[in-house]
């Protein structure tokens, strides 16, 4: 007597642009060494050395002053710094988290000009999530933010949290999280939160994306961006804070973008016949970005952080941190 195959097994169900039906054998073992890359992140990664020596030397060389010690002099002095610290923030702590989002398009098939083509339709509706997150955010700042809690740079004695400190916390550990989650989905461990609205609208998981990254304004610490949060916010003007915003967000991301989209030129069938011979494999790589992203995300800015405020008495760190 045969043993009959479910017809779900043979032909995997594809739920959205994150969960393919195409499982691994080894999920598990997927799951937990991208767990501990995610972890082994947070040791060596500095916050200072890429806020300072990468960051900085951006910023400064591309408008051709020191950015954190000229004062910002009118709207479009503004909105040049706003983009222009948007890519020096390129490398920061905060966009490590933005590779799970374009891991997806990697198997794309067809000619290099298609497979571009292919590339930034995912890409406009992820800037689509992103932006509108940002102008929302910079409406509000214009109108309020002189009483929100990045507006504040104080200082506070080591044990404490500052509000500021509380808010990057929140975000930034719901954001891993939410990552985290979308993995576990990519490996088929949860429900795809996406299985019922992807049926009607199949680009909502990239305006997702989005989202998340534009949230990174919400919690961002780095030094350029509070110079450029707290400009907006003196200004009292909803249009330059969104103007602003948006421009921060899109800095931040065309480098990524433009390394993608190199990516896509220049990897032939190799890359694309590797990944769609074995559509698990596509599924590996999706996950584990996922799952790495997340995992360092909130572990960074959670866990780490409390270190860092001598909240909980230790947290590895690598000697140059």
């Amino acid at each position: 007597m045969t043993r009959s195959v479910p017809a779900q097994a043979l032909h995997p169900e594809a739920t959205s642009s994150f969960v393919s039906g195409h499982f691994p054998r080894r999920r598990g073992l997927v799951l937990v060494v991208s767990a501990i890359a995610g972890f082994l992140l947070t040791v060596i990664w500095s916050a200072e050395f890429v806020d300072s020596a990468i960051g900085d030397s951006v910023a400064n060389t591309l408008l051709g002053h020191d950015a954190k010690q000229t004062p910002i002099t009118g709207v479009a002095a503004g909105i040049l710094f706003a983009f222009v610290s948007g890519l020096a923030g390129t490398f920061t702590a905060c966009n490590i988290a933005a590779f799970g989002a374009v891991a997806p398009l990697l198997g794309s098939a067809g000619s290099r000009w298609r497979r571009v083509a292919h590339a930034l339709r995912p890409l406009g509706w992820l800037a689509v999530g992103m932006l509108v997150v940002s102008a929302v955010y910079g409406f509000v700042v214009g109108i309020v933010g002189t009483r929100m809690p990045q507006f504040d740079t104080a200082a506070v004695p080591a044990g404490v949290l500052s509000a500021r400190s509380v808010q990057s916390l929140v975000v930034f550990g719901l954001i891993g999280l939410v990552m985290i989650y979308l993995g576990l989905a990519a490996l088929g461990y949860v429900r795809d939160p996406f299985r019922r609205v992807a049926r009607r609208f199949p680009n909502a998981p990239m305006v997702f994306m989005g989202a998340l990254i534009g949230a990174f304004l919400i919690g961002r610490p780095f030094p350029l961006f509070r110079q450029m949060f707290r400009e907006a916010a003196e200004s009292h003007n909803p249009l330059y804070g969104v103007v602003a915003f948006c421009l921060q967000s899109l800095g931040n991301v065309v480098i990524m973008a433009v390394l993608f989209l190199v990516l896509t030129l220049v990897t032939g069938k190799r890359l694309r016949q590797w990944l769609t011979t074995d559509p698990r494999r596509l599924t590996i790589v999706v996950a584990a970005s996922l799952i790495v992203a997340g995992v360092f995300t909130f572990m960074y800015w959670d866990i780490r952080m409390l270190a860092r405020r001598d909240i909980i008495p230790w947290y590895p760190t690598a000697p140059w941190n």
